[in-house]
């Protein structure tokens, strides 16, 4: 299940970017899901751990991957800890909801994703509502940021 929490909110990581730099794991970079997202976000190769074959930038290490992609990441790997997704761009949404099919995850948003038009389950906790929809998660999430 996805959780998420609109505005400001004490104890979320709000430096992602920071945050990833200092924690992650090769490991991390070089998992399938992860090649996956960073090919689909990044439009990036992971060739090794610390090496990823980008289109724009050439050879580059993971802390030059986008903020979206790296949040995606802590996301994915740290899931007991609560990331600001607003450094991610809409083109990350599909891939939080299905870290969210893998694993129960909270995270916090400051703007409004676009999660798509499909069907979702998403637990805003600032109302303790569950939303199936964009026409339900709006007006909701407008309320908060």
């Amino acid at each position: 299940m996805l959780d998420i929490f609109y505005g400001k909110m004490p104890g979320a990581v709000f430096n992602t970017s920071v945050y990833f730099k200092n924690v992650y794991e090769d490991s991390w970079i070089t998992d399938p899901f992860s090649k996956e997202m960073i090919l689909d976000v990044d439009r990036s190769v992971v060739l090794g751990g610390g090496v990823i074959d980008s289109p724009v930038l050439g050879k580059i290490g993971p802390n030059s991957l986008s903020g979206g992609v790296k949040t995606l990441i802590l996301i994915k790997n740290e899931p007991q800890t609560i990331f600001n997704a607003s450094t991610c761009g809409d083109d990350c949404a599909k891939w939080i909801l299905k870290i969210a099919e893998l694993q129960d995850v909270t995270i916090n948003l400051r703007h409004l994703m676009d999660f798509g038009n499909g069907r979702f389950n998403i637990h805003i906790l600032n109302t303790d509502q569950i939303v199936h929809s964009m026409k339900e998660l709006v007006p909701i999430a407008g309320l908060y940021v």
